[in-house]
């Protein structure tokens, strides 16, 4: 299972959505980045395939990052706690 996490501006709280294979989580991921970097402020509306239906719609001008990640137990082998690590900009 992946999760596909989007934080907004000015909330405390992520949205996360589920897919179930790698194809579709990298599709989705691409698809929020392209959203971003129109700078419209369309709305995205995502749907998650997890263990709960459930639908989401977010104002991509708010949407200030995006995470992928792989929901087993592989992350927690890596010694890293799930989250975004930031990268300097040049």
């Amino acid at each position: 299972m992946f999760t596909i996490d989007l934080t907004l501006r000015n909330t405390a709280f992520p949205i996360s959505i589920e897919r179930k294979s790698a194809e579709d989580a990298q599709e989705i991921y691409q698809h929020i980045l392209t959203a971003i970097r129109s700078g419209n402020p369309d709305i995205v509306e995502l749907e998650s395939e997890g263990k709960t239906e459930k639908k989401v719609a977010v104002r991509a001008s708010e949407i200030s990052g995006v995470q992928l990640t792989q929901k087993d137990g592989s992350a927690a082998g890596a010694g890293r706690p799930p989250g975004f690590f930031a990268i300097g900009a040049e």
